[in-house]
């Protein structure tokens, strides 16, 4: 079963829908169970969106790594801690 930290690292490839039909429906089958994964997967789509509109398209990828290593980091201290919502 897919874990959040799991998700967290494959988060922006599924909102790019670049992920095998098998694993977008591994995403799906924990969004569906995972509160805190559905707000994250929805802000992460929502910051991506402003993103591509106060750039013109275009996204600074180095940044866009460092959000990605922060909230990964954040969903594991999350699990670690026990509080997980599954």
């Amino acid at each position: 079963m897919l874990m959040c930290k799991d998700l967290a690292e494959i988060a922006s490839d599924y909102i790019d829908d670049e992920l095998t039909s098998r694993r977008k429906l591994s995403v799906k089958v924990h969004l569906m169970m995972c509160k805190d994964c559905r707000t994250f997967i929805g802000n992460l789509r929502t910051t991506t969106d402003l993103f591509k509109v106060h750039s013109s398209g275009r996204v600074d990828e180095e940044f866009l790594r460092r959000v990605d290593e922060r909230v990964a980091e954040a969903l594991n201290a999350h699990e670690t801690n026990g509080s997980e919502s599954d």
